[in-house]
């Protein structure tokens, strides 16, 4: 029985999470959902700074913070290994859908492309961005990454195989496809907003130091293999290094 609740609450988290990936498309591209980036009540800009920065600051520790191996061997004193993952999916999904809710938007034009084909053409980009972020997650294991896998596993009593490095498809072209994918998403935009540049500026930063972070645990866990393909492979930029 407990292994089938630990199936049911996997499989919860990973809807919750698709639907908040959904969502968030729609919410940063101001496409068919109904609270945007540039949505929503506006107050005083040093109100919405600062309510905005502390959502994305909240997500950022939550992120970043239940990721890291220490916390996770802590965690997993009180939660059941099988479920670690979909728990770190579930809280995620949370602080994002506080964020799309609590969002405070900053009207202020930064620039607005006016031509109708090339504005298409931007929102296509950012559409293209998302394409090649939930692309990537399929070219590595998409389910393990969202927690399915796990529960899955458990409730066959199976364990997990060997971790092997692999670096499939994109992967050969930039080590973080799915990072490359989300600063597409969140800088195209035909009409930037002092509210959508605040996100993607923060964003950014978060990426970037989420990466390198990133980076530390897997030379930590692959070594002297990781090295060699970071020494070969670019970050963030399509390309690959000549061979010395």
């Amino acid at each position: 029985m407990g292994r089938f609740l630990a199936l049911i609450y996997g499989a919860i988290a990973y809807a919750a999470a698709l639907g908040t990936l959904l969502y968030a498309i729609g919410f940063i591209t101001g496409l068919l959902v109904p609270k945007t980036l540039d949505g929503g009540p506006v107050v005083p800009a040093a109100q919405a700074i600062m309510i905005d920065m502390l959502l994305l600051s909240l997500f950022a520790v939550q992120h970043s913070v239940m990721a890291r191996a220490w916390f996770r061997q802590w965690w997993t004193r009180f939660v059941p290994h099988a479920i670690e993952r979909s728990t770190y999916v579930l809280c995620a999904s949370l602080t994002l859908a506080l964020l799309f809710w609590q969002w405070r938007p900053l009207p202020g034009t930064i620039w607005q492309i006016r031509d109708i084909t090339l504005a298409m053409a931007l929102t296509e980009l950012a559409l293209f961005g998302w394409g090649v972020a939930i692309a990537s997650t399929f070219m590595i294991n998409h389910f393990e990454l969202f927690g399915l896998q796990q529960v899955v596993l458990n409730l066959r009593r199976r364990e997990a195989g060997e971790l092997r490095f692999r670096s499939p498809l994109l992967y050969q072209l930039v080590r973080h496809p799915l990072c490359l994918g989300l600063l597409i998403a969140f800088w195209a935009t035909p009409v930037m907003t002092a509210g959508h540049l605040l996100f993607a500026a923060v964003t950014t930063g978060y990426i970037f130091l989420g990466i390198a972070l990133e980076e530390r645990d897997l030379i930590g866990i692959f070594g002297e293999e990781y090295r060699r393909y970071r020494e070969r492979v670019g970050m963030p930029a399509l390309y690959r290094r000549a061979a010395p």
